[in-house]
């Protein structure tokens, strides 16, 4: 069975690396002796997806094409899978070790480990091993969230992707139709950057979230994906850390550390309450619900509203 997937594999790869347009699906299962042997066209699905991912995985480069009529295509360019001559020194060869060990805890752990002998295979001499020369460095980057792998597959290959979301202040999670343009970490929290088809524009998402599956779609990208992405300055000022205002709350004493830690002045009120002056910004509402009845906003008004209608809508739901 393990030999009769390998050759499968092996003539899906050469069909698409060989062909100069993109070949459809009912074209690619007449190429693939194997797919004519699949028993009901769901069954070849099953097995023509399963395929499609397991060469991504192993590196190959396989791009979806829609046609005029609708019609899906797939093909992988020499181009795109053309590796260069690699020369690496030994300090390239140790970032290259330390960002595989960043994977380790992660699924990625495999794919990061063939990259690294794929590297090898092109001409990283044998005498540099990328993970030696900095044994007192553990980088960690934790992963948790289930959308994390999908979403960098669907940024890698340019796919469109379907996914419930709910935000900071819904009862209820909503689909989201995205273009997913790239991955960031910041302060523990992994965010998707992205072009919404629903609404229009460039949105940030938060991976922890997202619910449920995250399903790929066959199509192209509608907007244009720009050539740098600031997911981290979009996230920092929605939660308030390119604030140029300030707002003052009442924060029940013992409450709210990470936002005493943020307050440019703290005053004791007695009876079991302080108020503080935090630098407000877009976002901060959402960030204050958080603690509940903890916090009362006193000023500025907006704010306070915002703060207010947030609450209401979550007793609500």
């Amino acid at each position: 069975m393990a030999i009769a997937k390998a050759e499968r594999l092996m003539n899906l790869a050469l069909c698409l690396l060989g062909t100069r347009r993109p070949l459809s699906k009912r074209e690619l299962r007449e190429s693939v002796e194997a797919y004519l042997e699949a028993g009901s066209d769901d069954a070849f699905n099953r097995m023509f997806e399963r395929d499609k991912d397991d060469l991504r995985e192993l590196g190959l480069v396989i791009e979806t094409v829609e046609s005029l009529d609708g019609e899906i295509g797939y093909l992988a360019r020499r181009d795109s899978n053309r590796l260069p001559p690699i020369t690496l020194d030994a300090e390239e060869a140790a970032a290259l070790g330390l960002a595989a060990k960043v994977w380790q805890q992660a699924r990625l752990a495999g794919a990061a480990s063939g990259a690294l002998q794929k590297l090898r295979a092109a001409g990283l001499p044998e005498d540099v091993d990328p993970y030696e020369a900095h044994g007192a460095l553990e980088p960690r980057i934790p992963v948790h969230e289930a959308a994390f792998e999908p979403l960098m597959l669907a940024c890698r290959d340019r796919r469109p992707v379907v996914f419930d979301y709910r935000k900071a202040n819904a009862a209820q999670p909503e689909p989201r139709h995205v273009e997913p343009w790239a991955l960031e970490c910041w302060r523990g929290h992994w965010y998707l950057a992205g072009f919404d088809r629903d609404r229009g524009a460039e949105r940030v998402f938060r991976l922890s979230r997202i619910t449920g599956k995250v399903r790929s779609r066959g199509a192209r990208f509608t907007a244009p994906v720009p050539d740098v992405v600031t997911v981290r300055e979009t996230v920092a000022s929605w939660a308030g850390e390119t604030a140029d205002r300030s707002a003052l709350i009442r924060l029940r004493t013992g409450a709210g550390y990470p936002l005493r830690a943020k307050a440019t002045g703290v005053r004791e009120l007695g009876d079991g309450w302080d108020e503080l002056e935090v630098p407000y910004g877009h976002g901060l509402d959402a960030w204050l619900v958080e603690f509940g009845p903890d916090v009362v906003v006193l000023e500025p008004a907006e704010l306070r509203a915002d703060v207010v209608d947030r609450l209401r809508a979550v007793a609500k739901g």
